[in-house]
């Protein structure tokens, strides 16, 4: 065998599936097809957690007997030392910014008010500099008064 020819030997404790599994190479990027990401509870990311602190097994082999990939439970052991369990709470979804959506949900009649009067101020501002606003989204027009007959 050449020199060159012993990077593709597989290890002796490195089995097929994991290669597989994990193995991310150009024409299969991330998870295989076919499988399913699996969302786990922080209370299953903790028994696993600790489950692997009193084993002797590595990190890397304990994953994939887990089914897990191997940087994902080093963040899982990495956030459990640093947080607890509040560190393996899913943040998926979750903004820091209190006013996120906020014009997504329903409006109180106030709201809807002062949204409206700011609107009208908008509309007088307009007219104080000369120009009026034709159509809406995409086909906004902006037409100056002395181009429209006011009567």
């Amino acid at each position: 065998m050449k020199w060159y020819d012993k990077s593709r030997q597989v290890k002796k404790d490195q089995s097929t599936f994991s290669m597989l599994k994990f193995n991310k190479g150009d024409d299969n990027m991330g998870r295989p097809s076919g499988t399913k990401n699996v969302m786990r509870t922080p209370e299953e990311k903790e028994r696993l957690v600790l489950e692997y602190f009193n084993s002797d097994v590595g990190y890397r082999r304990f994953a994939e007997r887990h089914d897990i990939y191997p940087s994902t439970f080093t963040k899982w052991i990495r956030l459990y030392r640093n947080n607890g369990i509040e560190g393996l709470k899913s943040k998926t979804g979750k903004h820091k910014n209190p006013n996120f959506g906020k014009y997504n949900r329903n409006k109180t009649e106030i709201e809807k008010l002062e949204e409206k009067l700011l609107k009208k101020e908008i509309e007088l501002m307009r007219l104080k500099k000369g120009y009026v606003v034709k159509g809406a989204g995409a086909k906004k027009e902006y037409v100056s008064i002395s181009d429209v007959n006011i009567k």
